[in-house]
Parts: structure tokens; sequence; C-alpha cells
């Protein structure tokens, strides 16, 4: 008799301890296949990893997953507990089962659930690479059970209204790897550098042309009807290599003249022992200048690049849905969204910076730097939906064109006016309300 009741003793013992082993395999796993990252499983799924390769697969639903992994987990939990509370029982009596729920949830707290899943978020692509060929099996077996189940979950979420979309992801994979970026910038693991230019690359398909175009009266161009030596003395002292060609009005673009074209025609028509005169009377400008390239303000920088690309061309005219001239882009101002400012030995002096930090905190910007730009330059966080400048945003939040020396507190800045040209805002000095001083 006391034998029988030693053998049966242990082998409950055994089994339970056995439940508690498959718990902790479950709850590890869970965590380790929700917690993987799916670039670096990818990542070593590429490298000949077929346990990495098993666990993209079974991530791919992760309904799925979590109803067969939750399902083995209660399973093994609540018949682990039941011996427990059926071998107290036997044991001490009616006590037994105060005795066993106080054991149990010991045992399942320390060794079912935070060991396995410490060490799975520590180890998360290992261990999802080593509990994936199992874990599959197990969904195979139970895909009925938890198909059925899925089914009813679904049926009483929606009568409260709740709809769930099996191919939709909480977060998308851009706002994954932006989130990701944020908290490295903030925990000092990635270089405010290296933030901007993924996050730049990240954003190109949100913008479009309109936001980074040069406005229109920012534009310099070549008059057609000027005479060559004027159009000549112009490319000569101008900063850019590329200049439109109007006629009659500004906004009438007919072309686009290249400086390099323009020298190689004057230096080949010089070549046939002319004099300087009688080379600028032969010289046509219609002879050299490229038909225009334009298109509507609404074109993602994403779509730009890969037209400067495919068409290889490096500038472009913006126009409006009326086709009216509204700016010009260029493939360099794309790639300044990711790189930042791209300077050259031809560009103007950056003594006139668009940011010049005063004493007393407060920062002097010129009005047409886009928000974006300034947020990058000091890291802030001004909104940019409703308008693409500083001084945008200060006449879209004022309702009013402002007067010198007006001063405006909005999103969580003090924004005064110091110079006005026309309707135009040119300068403001922006203070962040947070270190301001009130007096």
């Amino acid at each position: 008799m006391l034998s029988s009741l030693d053998m049966t003793f242990w082998i409950t013992a055994g089994a339970i301890i056995a439940l508690l082993v498959c718990s902790a395999f479950f709850s590890g796993s869970e965590t380790a296949l929700t917690a993987a990252s799916r670039g670096k499983l990818r990542n070593l799924a590429d490298k000949g990893s077929r346990g990495a390769e098993r666990a993209l697969t079974i991530t791919e639903d992760n309904e799925r997953l979590i109803g067969s992994v939750l399902l083995g987990n209660n399973l093994v939990n609540i018949l682990a507990t039941s011996l427990t509370t059926a071998l107290f029982t036997t044991l001490f009596g009616d006590s037994g089962v105060a005795l066993a729920t106080l054991v149990m949830t010991l045992l399942v707290l320390i060794f079912a659930e935070v060991l396995p899943k410490t060490y799975a978020i520590t180890n998360s692509e290992a261990a999802a690479s080593l509990v994936a060929a199992p874990i599959a099996i197990f969904i195979r077996i139970f895909s009925p059970v938890v198909s059925a189940v899925r089914l009813l979950v679904r049926a009483v979420l929606r009568i409260f209204g709740v709809r769930i979309d099996p191919d939709s992801r909480i977060l998308a994979v851009r706002e994954e790897i932006a989130g990701a970026l944020q908290l490295g910038h903030s925990e000092g693991v990635v270089e405010k550098e290296d933030r901007d230019r993924i996050l730049g690359a990240l954003d190109l398909s949100e913008r479009t042309v309109e936001e980074i175009m040069l406005h229109r009266s920012r534009i310099e161009t070549i008059n057609a009807d000027d005479t060559p030596d004027d159009i000549l003395s112009q490319c000569l002292t101008s900063n850019h290599t590329r200049l439109p060609v109007f006629r009659d009005e500004p906004e009438n673009i007919i072309g686009i003249l290249h400086a390099k074209d323009l020298l190689r025609a004057l230096y080949s028509l010089r070549a046939s022992d002319r004099t300087r005169q009688e080379t600028l009377d032969a010289f046509k400008l219609s002879d050299v200048m490229m038909q225009p390239y334009f298109i509507p303000e609404t074109t993602t920088l994403d779509e730009q690049m890969r037209q400067f690309l495919h068409m290889r061309t490096h500038f472009a005219l913006v126009v409006d849905e009326y086709g009216a001239l509204q700016g010009l882009i260029t493939l360099e101002d794309i790639l300044e969204e990711i790189v930042g400012e791209i300077t050259d030995e031809h560009d103007p002096a950056t003594s006139d910076e668009e940011v010049r930090p005063g004493a007393d905190g407060q920062y002097t910007v010129d009005g047409s730097m886009t928000i974006r730009d300034l947020n990058r330059a000091m890291d802030w966080s001004m909104p940019d939906e409703e308008a693409n400048t500083i001084a945008g945003l200060v006449i879209h939040e004022a309702q009013m064109i402002p007067t010198v020396g007006q001063v405006f507190m909005f999103h969580g800045f003090r924004f005064e006016v110091l110079s006005r040209k026309e309707n135009r805002l040119t300068r403001l000095k922006i203070r962040p309300l947070e270190t301001s001083s009130w007096s």
C-alpha cells in the first residue's frame, strides 16, 4: 500500500514537472516569436538558417500563432494545477487546495513565465529560430481548434462593433523604423545625423515637390530677347549651371540653358576664325537650349527622384493644376532632404545663414526657411501639415499678415516678426517657451 502510494506520488510529481517544462516552452516561444525582429530573422534566413525561415513563416499569421501557443500554454498550466491540487489534497486533506494554489502560483510564475520569457526576450532571434519547428507542428495539429476559437472571438468582437482585418499590421514598417530611430537617438545609441538621413529617405514617399521647390519669386531666369553678350555675362556671373529661359514674361518658360552647352557653342563658333563680335552675332540661343521639363506640384519626392534618374536629368519646373509656374526643383534638392545641405565653392557664402542663435536664447530665422529644415537643424517638432515655411506657419496661425514687431505664441514657441517685404515675412525671431523667462 505504501509502495503504491509512493509510486503514485512520484509519477504525479514527474508529470507536474514535465507540464511545467512544457509551460515554460510555450511561454518562452510566445515571447521569442513575437519579440523577434523580422528584419533580423530575414537576415539569418538569407544566411541559410532554416529555423529563422520557419520563424518568418509562422509569424506571418500572428493571430493563429498566438492562439495556438496560448491554447497549449493554458492546457498544460490547467492540467498541472489540477494534478497538484489532487496530489496535495491526498497528502494534506482539505488544506491541500490552498497549499497547491500557493505552490503552483510560485512555480508557474518563476519557472514557467519569468525565467523563460526573460531568456526569450534577451535572445529573441536565436530562441525564435530554435522553437519554430516544434511550434509549427503544434500549430498544424491544433489548427482546427484554433480556427474555431478564432471565429468565435471575431463573432463576439463583432457584437461590440470591433472589426478585425487579418492582413493588417498594428504598425507599418516605416513607423516601426522611425520609432526605433527616435528611441535609439533618445538613448544615445543613434547619432542625430544618422537618424535624420534615414528618416529623410523614408519620408520621400510622403512628401511632394511643392514642399521643397524653389519658389518662382526666387528663380533666376534668362530673357530670350537679351543679346548674346548679356546672356553670356549672366551665365558667367550666375551661381547656377542651368537657367530657365523665358520670352515676354518670366513665367513663360521656353527652354533651359546649360552653361556647358553655351560655352561649347561659343567655342565652336570662335574656332572658325571669327572675331569675338562675329562669334556673338552668329550665336543663336534656340540652338543650345534644351526643352523644359514640367512636373505637377503634387508629385512625390520618391517618384520624382526615380524620374530624374530614368530621364538622366537633374532639373524640373513645377506647375500647378492650371499649368502656371510655381517653382523649380533639382535632384540636389531631393538629395539634400536625405543628407542635409550640400554646398560647393560656387554657392553663396554661408555668413547669411538661415538660423542665427542669439545671446538671449532666441534664434533669428529666415522666413522662407522650411519648417522641416528648421526642425532638423534645431531638433524641434514644429508641425508642417498646414504650411511649408516658417513665415507660412506664422501667417496660418495668426490668420493675418503680421506687421513688424508683432509677437505670437503657439506650438510651444514664441515668434516675433523682425522684417517684412510687401506681404512676405522675411525675418523672424523664435524662442522655445520652455526656456523663456517670464518677467
